[in-house]
C-alpha cells in the first residue's frame, strides 16, 4: 500500500477551546494582574517612620541623640523602653541606619535620613549581615545569646558597627543576662548594642547601669490625630475629625494602635458603602 501524503491544515486550532482536557480539567484561569495579586500592608507598616523627624512625640529623645552623634559622645548600648506601639523597634532600626550611614559625602554616623544611604535598604529589609535581631520572647535561653554574640570580638564585614538589636530583652533568662552581661564590661569599638523592653523593671540593674537610657512617652492625642490625618489624606479616606479624636484617645498614647483602629474604620466604612 503507498503511502499517502498527509497534509495538516495550520489554520486549524490546536485545541478545542470549549473542550476539556484529558483529565477532564478546565482550562486554567488567566493570572489576575499584578495589582490585584499584590499582598496589602497595613497602614501600620506602611507608614512606619523612615526617619526620625518622622518619630511622633519623642522630641526630646531625638533631641538627646542627636546632640550625642554630633559631640561624636555615642554610648556602646541603648536601652529603649516604652508601652507598646510608641517606636521601640522603630527606633532601634533607625538607629542602626543612623549609626551605619554612609554616603557619597557622608563619612560619619548622622541622625539625617532624609537620603538613603549604602546600608539604609538592606537594614530596614532586615537583611543586612552585620545588623542582627534577637526576639528575646522567643529566644530566652543562654544558649542563644551565646550563639548571637559568637562573632561579637569579629569586625563587621561591611557597615562600619556590628549592631545587636535585642527586642523584649526583660524576657532573657539569668543565664542570657550574665552571658550578655560580660560583653557588656568590656564591649569591643566595633558593637552597638539597643535593647527594647515593656518592662524595664524586670531588667537585671546591672544591665540598666551601662546602658544610656531613653523612655519613649505616651503620644499626646493631638499629636496622634495630626498623625491620622495625613494618612486619610494620603489614602483618599474620609474620616470625621470627631472620628479621629476617638480613635486617638482609644489608643492611649500608642500610635501604632491609633493607625491599626484607622485601618479597621477604614475597612468597615468601605464595606459599609459597598452594602448601601
Amino acid at each position: 500500500m503507498a503511502d499517502e501524503d498527509i497534509t495538516l491544515d495550520s489554520d486549524l486550532p490546536e485545541r478545542d477551546p470549549n473542550t476539556t482536557d484529558m483529565f477532564g480539567n478546565p482550562e486554567p484561569a488567566p493570572a489576575p494582574p499584578a495589582a490585584e495579586s499584590a499582598a496589602y500592608t497595613v497602614i501600620a507598616r506602611k507608614y512606619r517612620p523612615r526617619t526620625f523627624e518622622d518619630l511622633f512625640g519623642q522630641e526630646a529623645m531625638v533631641r538627646t541623640l542627636r546632640n550625642a552623634f554630633t559631640a561624636g559622645r555615642i554610648a556602646h548600648a541603648f536601652m529603649l523602653t516604652g508601652v507598646r506601639g510608641v517606636g521601640k523597634t522603630t527606633t532601634a532600626r533607625l538607629l542602626a541606619r543612623a549609626l551605619n550611614y554612609e554616603s557619597d559625602t557622608i563619612h560619619a554616623p548622622t541622625l539625617d535620613l532624609s537620603q538613603d544611604g549604602r546600608h539604609c535598604r538592606a537594614i530596614v529589609e532586615g537583611r543586612h549581615m552585620d545588623v542582627l535581631e534577637l526576639d528575646a520572647a522567643s529566644r530566652t535561653g543562654v544558649g542563644d545569646m551565646r550563639e548571637l554574640l559568637d562573632g561579637v570580638r569579629y569586625a563587621p564585614v561591611e557597615a562600619r558597627y556590628k549592631v545587636y538589636i535585642i527586642d523584649e530583652v526583660h524576657m532573657l533568662s539569668t543565664g542570657a543576662f550574665n552571658a550578655l552581661l560580660k560583653t557588656l564590661e568590656e564591649p569591643p569599638p566595633h558593637a552597638k548594642f539597643i535593647f527594647a523592653t515593656t518592662e524595664i523593671r524586670k531588667v537585671p540593674v546591672t544591665i540598666l547601669s551601662r546602658t544610656q537610657r531613653f523612655d519613649l512617652r505616651r503620644v499626646e492625642p493631638e499629636v496622634i490625630v495630626k498623625n491620622l490625618e495625613m494618612i486619610c489624606a494620603a489614602e483618599g479616606a474620609r474620616v470625621e475629625a470627631e472620628g479621629l479624636t476617638l480613635i486617638a484617645r482609644a489608643a492611649e498614647g500608642s500610635v501604632r494602635d491609633a493607625q491599626s483602629m484607622l485601618d479597621q474604620a477604614i475597612v468597615q466604612a468601605e464595606i459599609g458603602r459597598a452594602h448601601v
